[in-house]
């Protein structure tokens, strides 16, 4: 999507202020993903599938640190910046009028060695923690809940009170927006159809506490 509709979008919103939080990080976040936060931060509900990690906005720090250091794509010197970032965009979950996520995970992105066994525990029981809350829920996708509609990889799509929804697609260097009502659609029924293979809430919660248990 061209910047100026995003811009557009944003202005729909009401958005002139609502992207100043992540000011601080502004020197370790690349321009094309600081449009995606500050989207996001307009957004009233996300849909994600995640099929390689667990997402940014589950992720514990040390989890996140652990994952920044690994990818390579984050300087040295800005991989704490980068996790606390991370952190602070996951209070969008947490806020007094929290943004309602619906997010499809892979089981090879909850079995993905990141840190310690300790760090790994925690990030299950973080999991558990988000799962419970109203605004949230997480499904689990496994190899034997068969194919779907979505096995190109990752994406996301945001809806909006005042403006069209926007998907988005990430790759290694920077990322694809799309707000064209037929494109977005096949993002929606990929959605679905995710929504309508993977593991139940009730049945992922409990494959991710039979991680914990080991």
């Amino acid at each position: 999507m061209p910047q100026r509709d995003i811009d557009r979008l944003c202005s729909l919103a009401g958005s002139s202020d609502s992207r100043a939080w992540w000011a601080p990080w502004s020197h370790v976040v690349p321009d094309w993903f600081r449009t995606f936060v500050g989207l996001e931060g307009l957004a009233s509900a996300e849909f994600i599938y995640e099929p390689t990690v667990i997402p940014g906005l589950l992720q514990t720090e040390e989890y996140a640190q652990e994952l920044t250091r690994a990818t390579g794509f984050v300087r040295a010197d800005h991989n704490e910046r980068f996790a606390e970032f991370r952190l602070a965009r996951a209070q969008r979950l947490t806020a007094a009028n929290p943004l309602r996520w619906h997010a499809v995970i892979s089981e090879a992105a909850l079995r993905l060695k990141v840190g310690e066994t300790a760090a790994q525990r925690a990030q299950y029981h973080h999991l558990l923690t988000m799962a419970a809350r109203s605004n949230i829920t997480l499904q689990v996708l496994t190899p034997e809940c068969g194919p779907h509609a979505a096995l190109v990889g990752p994406f996301c799509v945001l809806d909006f009170e005042l403006a069209r929804s926007v998907a988005y697609a990430e790759h290694l260097d920077g990322a694809v927006y799309s707000q064209d009502f037929d494109q977005v659609k096949t993002f929606k029924m990929a959605a679905e159809s995710l929504r309508e293979t993977a593991l139940s809430p009730d049945e992922s919660i409990a494959l991710i506490t039979s991680l914990i248990r080991g």
